[in-house]
Parts: structure tokens; C-alpha cells; sequence
């Protein structure tokens, strides 16, 4: 339990930064688009300030994903000798190939303003944003195999998963839904965070032809990604029912198989009477969202549960039904409330509409804690809800954790890194708020040098 909440801990602080690197590079990568079409240098000062705030976000990023890592070889280790030929073979592409473009394009960026010429240094940027992407698939194709294990083949004689079809792993099938539902929700991320800094700028009346230009992309990124995010997760959601049918029962309390089941909304789970203590249901609804089909049979968690057993061997194949289910409405209220401040924010992206709209402006500043509640949300029904399976029908997690670190080691590196983890979290938020603070005072317009440039 200590090694899994270590893990989750460092996993929760390493997200928070995660989603907004892939969303903002993008964001940034089209903002220096439009700053070269029109050669507006008020534009240049605009990509600064936003390049400032990725900057943060990005080294936050890497400092929390490094720590995380190494716990597959210290509180994981067994885990790591039964599956590591496969699960380490895309984490090494992406360490290798995906993060040394994004890492060297980006350090391009930074100091190449004045150096390189406009065209070559816009490339540099639109790398760094397709790279942060590709890094992202390498990691979710190593977490889908845990999902969905593909490719490879059980050695009997060294008692390890080997892989067999590495062209396997990268078309799981799993891959394709998590990767799309990631992506997306790292379009919302970027729009609502880009929203709530932009509406500050704009009630403080600072810059405000400009902010509202990065408002409007926000807008329109804030739609794209809550609303795609919502359709790719109900398909995921189908898929899952097929493929983890434990996983969505769980995640929707629904203990036992029926014809025409209702869908709860709130509910209080009680495992050990196998039902809900009381429910608030949507009457008949969970078979469409399940199989996109009103009327067809759902199985609950109870006959899944006799199902596992007999399948895999006596055991509780449970997850914990509480944080499951709660995580999942979190995310699905973020969600819904996400789409109507978009929609909101899209309509009344005009400078004379915002201008008359001061309350909406101000309630964008803490919806940026949204997509965060959502991503988070969603993480933890997607690994919460696999238990007690670390490799989903091939390892459980009682059997993956190291056999040689002891508990009260855990303990002592948990406690350790959730503190450094707060530390460098609160830093974080203070250098967001004092560049916003700052705004575009901070950037000024340099002269182009004389000498000719290099691309």
C-alpha cells in the first residue's frame, strides 16, 4: 500500500504539469504562426510572455517525471523483471528519441529569438510541440500495455513476459483511445488555463487587444478539447466495458447484471452487502452508455466478480468501489461544467462582449482548476479501477512490488517526496502568478540585428 500511494502521489504531482506542456507548446507554436503572418511585433511580446509560462510548467515537468521513473526499479522491481523487456522498451524510445528533440528544439527557442531567422526559429517551436506529443505516445503505449498486454509471450524458463511483436504494442488497441482522450484533454487543460490568465489581463485592463486575441484561440481550443475529450471517453467507455468490464461496473456501482439498468449519480457503494446503500438513478441509461443500445443486458460487479474468479483464481478482483466510482463523477461534472464555459467563452470572445460579461471573466480565473480535477479524475479510475491488477489478467500488484524494499523505507521516501513535491508545486504557482502579474510589461520588442541570419 505504501509503494502504490508513493507512486500515486508522485504520479499526481507529475500530471498537474504534464497536459499543459502538450497543450501550451501547441498553443504557442500557433501563436508564432499567426506572429509571422502578420509581422505584428506586439504579437512577439504576446508568444514571450505565454513561452514564459510553458517554460515553468515544462522544467516542473521534468523534475517530477524523473523521480517516478526510478520507482519501477526500487518499490517495483519485481514488476520490472517480469514485464521490463516490454514495458521498457517505449519508455526508452520516448527518453531517447522523443524527449532529446523536444529538450534540444525547445533550449532552440529560447535563446534563438535574435539568432536564428523567423522562419527556423517558428520550426523550432512547432518541433518542440510534435515531439511533447510523440512523448506522450511512448508513455501511453507503455500504460496501455498494462491496460491491454499485447505482444509478447510467456518464458517459461526465466518465468518473464518477453516481448515477441513490438508492431503489437504500438497498435494496441487500447493505445488509440487513451492516447485521444490524453491529447484532447490536454487541448482543455491549455484552453482553460489560457482563459483564466487571459481574463486577468483583461479585467486588469492590461494589453487588452492582445489578451483578447490569446482568449479567443483559448476559446477555441477550450471547446475542440472538453467536447472531443467528452466523445472519445464515452467510446473508450464501450471499449472498456468490453475489454476491463470490472472497471466501468465499478466505476458506474453497479453491482448486479440487469436488462435495462439504471445509472446512478450519486450513490453509497457498500462492498460488503454487494449494493448500493442508497442511489440516486438516471432509470434505464446505463445500457446506452455501455453499448450505445437502450434495453441491452449490463453485468454488474457481483457475477463479474464470480467470473474473474473462476477465470484467473480465488481472489477479491474488486477495486476499491468508493474512489472509483467519485473519481469518475468528478471528472464528468469538470467536464460538463468545462463545456458550457467554453461554449461561453467562445461566444463571447469580442472585446464589447467580454467587456459586458466582468463576472464571467472573473469566474474563468479558478476554472482553471477544472481540467486539473478531470485529468486527475480520470487517472484514477483508469488505475485505481484496474486493481488488483498491476499487468490487467497477468500480474497482480501484490506480486509486483519489490521483495527487498521495506516498509518503513517507503514511508520515509513518501513523506520525502511529498514534501519536495508541495516545495516545488508552491514554487511553481508563485512564478505562474508573478510572470501573469508582471504580464507584458516584462517583454520588450528587441531590435533585429543587422547581420544576416542563420536558416
Amino acid at each position: 500500500m505504501l509503494a502504490r500511494l508513493q507512486f500515486a502521489v508522485t504520479t499526481v504531482f507529475h500530471y498537474f504539469f504534464v497536459p499543459l506542456s502538450i497543450g501550451l507548446s501547441l498553443f504557442i507554436a500557433i501563436l508564432q504562426t499567426r506572429y509571422l503572418r502578420t509581422g505584428d511585433e506586439k504579437m512577439k511580446r504576446l508568444v514571450k510572455f505565454w513561452g514564459k509560462l510553458f517554460l515553468i510548467n515544462f522544467a516542473m515537468g521534468v523534475a517530477t517525471g524523473i523521480v517516478q521513473e526510478f520507482q519501477f526499479g526500487m518499490n517495483w522491481s519485481e514488476y520490472s523483471r517480469y514485464v521490463g523487456d516490454i514495458f521498457g522498451a517505449p519508455l526508452a524510445v520516448e527518453a531517447l528519441l522523443a524527449f532529446f528533440i523536444e529538450s534540444t528544439f525547445l533550449g532552440l527557442w529560447v535563446f534563438g529569438w535574435e539568432k536564428l531567422s523567423k522562419k527556423l526559429h517558428l520550426t523550432c517551436i512547432w518541433l518542440v510541440a510534435i515531439a511533447t506529443a510523440i512523448s506522450a505516445f511512448w508513455i501511453l503505449t507503455a500504460n496501455s500495455f498494462m491496460q491491454n498486454p499485447v505482444g509478447f509471450y510467456l518464458n517459461a524458463a526465466t518465468d518473464r513476459a518477453e516481448l515477441v511483436s513490438f508492431a503489437q504494442l504500438l497498435t494496441n488497441s487500447h493505445t488509440a483511445y487513451q492516447y485521444a482522450h490524453v491529447f484532447f484533454g490536454a487541448l482543455a487543460t491549455v484552453g482553460f488555463f489560457a482563459l483564466g490568465v487571459s481574463a486577468y489581463q483583461i479585467l486588469k485592463g492590461r494589453e487588452q487587444q492582445l489578451f483578447i486575441k490569446s482568449f479567443a484561440q483559448a476559446a477555441l481550443f477550450a471547446l475542440i478539447g472538453t467536447a472531443a475529450v467528452i466523445g472519445v471517453g464515452h467510446f473508450q467507455g464501450v471499449y472498456l466495458v468490453r475489454e476491463q468490464p470490472m472497471k466501468m461496473a465499478v466505476a458506474d456501482a453497479h453491482w448486479n447484471t440487469a436488462d435495462k439498468p439504471d445509472w446512478p449519480i450519486v450513490a453509497i457503494p457498500n462492498k460488503a452487502q454487494g449494493k448500493n446503500s442508497f442511489a440516486v438513478k438516471v432509470p434505464g441509461v446505463l445500457s446506452f452508455l455501455s453499448y450505445n443500445q437502450f434495453g441491452r443486458q449490463v453485468e454488474g460487479i457481483n457475477d463479474i466478480q464470480k467470473d474473474m474468479s473462476a477465470k484467473y483464481g480465488a481472489d477479491d478482483y474488486i477495486p476499491n468501489v468508493w474512489v472509483t466510482f467519485y473519481a469518475f463523477r468528478f471528472m464528468l461534472l469538470a467536464g460538463l461544467l468545462m463545456l458550457l464555459m467554453a461554449v461561453l467563452a467562445l461566444v463571447w470572445r469580442q472585446q464589447e462582449k467580454l467587456t459586458a460579461h466582468p463576472k464571467f471573466l472573473k469566474l474563468l480565473i479558478p476554472a482553471i482548476l477544472l481540467p486539473y480535477i478531470a485529468n486527475t479524475g480520470g487517472w484514477l479510475v483508469a488505475e485505481v479501477g484496474r486493481q488488483p491488477w498491476i499487468v490487467y489478467g497477468l500480474q497482480t500488484v501484490s506480486k509486483g512490488v519489490s521483495v527487498v524494499v521495506k516498509a518503513p523505507t517507503v514511508l520515509l521516501s513518501l513523506l520525502g517526496f511529498t514534501v519536495i513535491y508541495t516545495v516545488l508545486l508552491v514554487i511553481a504557482v508563485k512564478l505562474i502568478k508573478k510572470t501573469c502579474r508582471d504580464g507584458l510589461a516584462a517583454e520588450t520588442i528587441e531590435q533585429e540585428p543587422a547581420v544576416a541570419t542563420v536558416g
